[in-house]
């Protein structure tokens, strides 16, 4: 190959793999002192002139002067410098550089090289995938299903030119996704161990719907409308808080759009997951009370502000709509607001569902434990997406 044909090789390279010419030639120069620190005896004092515009790539190998010569590896006469270089004198005890052939190299020091530059392509596309995935870190991205596991469920999902695994309890229920489909998802967080970098996405993180609201809104896109917290279960139902920063605009309104356009369009992403829209206050009262939406709250009586505990009243016929189907109303209001919910009839009796809404009560409990603010939410969920796909 000519120096040429290396640099265009180099360069077609870097087109496909995304690696640096310069990151290349770093490990070419790596692997070519390895191979002469082999072959010469462990000689690695190598020099090296590149110039990748005039496709130039010179390599010499260093050697010292000597007026008899003990050790050929490192040394060379006089007689034998003036031979390699006419144009300058030398006296003994000078360092001449010696023109290389890297095919003049033995076919150990050969394999050698060539395993250090396979490691280090290796590695440059293994730090251009993290750095892919890293400018991606809590963002939407649309990506290709490659393939779906029949019997897991797992996809596998290509992003730009790398991989990640779409575990099944991180899409949304009613997905149903195939070969070529192009789905959007949102990378939870990035690792790296031992096989490589690798993405955690996920449909079912509650940053998900919060980067589709972004999105789909310009007034939270500018910073007018702000989200301040997300609760969700994936699929099915998901609250959030909202408030506006500018008197004139309506948080809510703004959400919903005309003729509610913008959440139906996030909805239809979602599949026909519900999505309550709620107006944030600094106040707990009111939080907790429009947080049990769509249930009307009577009142709510702080009982614990160090444990975060109240107790919200509403009317008789609205208990059920307030705990919700197997009690999501209340355990979503609690992972909202971070606050345990026991809710209580008006009347005070609960006749008899008195032990499924005691129950209900116990799971709001509960869901405030688990999830006392919204940052600590994503990172549970994040944590449990990366155990499914390292599974």
């Amino acid at each position: 190959m000519t120096n040429k044909e290396l640099f265009e090789a180099l360069r077609m390279f870097e087109k496909e793999k995304d690696i640096p010419m310069d990151y290349m030639l770093q490990q070419i120069q790596k692997a070519i002192v390895i191979a002469c620190k082999s072959y010469y005896g462990g000689n690695e004092n190598v020099v090296f002139k590149i110039d990748p515009e005039k496709n130039s790539f010179d390599v010499k190998l260093v050697k010292t002067i000597v007026e008899e010569v003990d050790d050929p590896d490192f040394e060379v006469t006089l007689e034998e410098a003036s031979k390699i270089n006419k144009r300058k004198k030398f006296v003994v005890g000078d360092e001449i550089e010696i023109p290389l052939d890297p095919k003049t190299l033995g076919r150990i020091a050969v394999a050698s090289a060539r395993n250090v530059i396979r490691q280090g392509i290796r590695a440059g596309e293994k730090g251009q995938s993290l750095l892919e995935f890293q400018s991606k870190l809590g963002e939407i991205v649309t990506a290709t299903v490659e393939r779906v596991d029949p019997k897991t469920g797992i996809a596998t999902i290509k992003i730009g030119k790398s991989e990640a695994m779409l575990p099944k309890n991180e899409q949304v229920g009613c997905d149903d996704l195939r070969e070529g489909d192009h789905v959007k998802v949102y990378i939870a967080d990035v690792k790296d161990n031992e096989r490589g970098p690798h993405a955690i996405i996920s449909r079912s993180h509650p940053g998900f719907v919060r980067r589709m609201f972004e999105q789909e809104v310009p007034e939270i896109f500018d910073g007018i409308v702000e989200i301040k917290a997300v609760s969700r279960e994936a699929g099915s139902r998901t609250k959030m808080a909202v408030i506006s920063n500018n008197p004139d605009v309506d948080a809510i309104g703004a959400c919903i759009g005309p003729k509610g356009a913008r959440v139906n369009s996030i909805v239809s992403e979602l599949g026909g997951e519900k999505i309550d829209i709620i107006e944030y206050s600094d106040d707990p009262k009111k939080y907790i009370s429009a947080a049990l939406s769509p249930a009307t709250v009577v009142g709510v009586d702080i009982t614990d502000e160090e444990t975060k505990s109240c107790k919200a009243t509403v009317p008789d016929d609205q208990l059920s709509l307030a705990i919700g189907n197997k009690g999501q109303n209340a355990r979503l209001a609690a992972r909202l607001t971070g606050w345990r919910i026991d809710i209580r009839p008006e009347s005070g009796f609960y006749g008899e569902d008195d032990e499924e809404e005691e129950t209900a009560a116990e799971e709001t409990a509960e869901a405030a434990e688990e999830v006392t603010e919204p940052a600590e939410e994503a990172t549970e969920a994040t944590e449990e997406t990366a155990e499914a796909a390292e599974e």
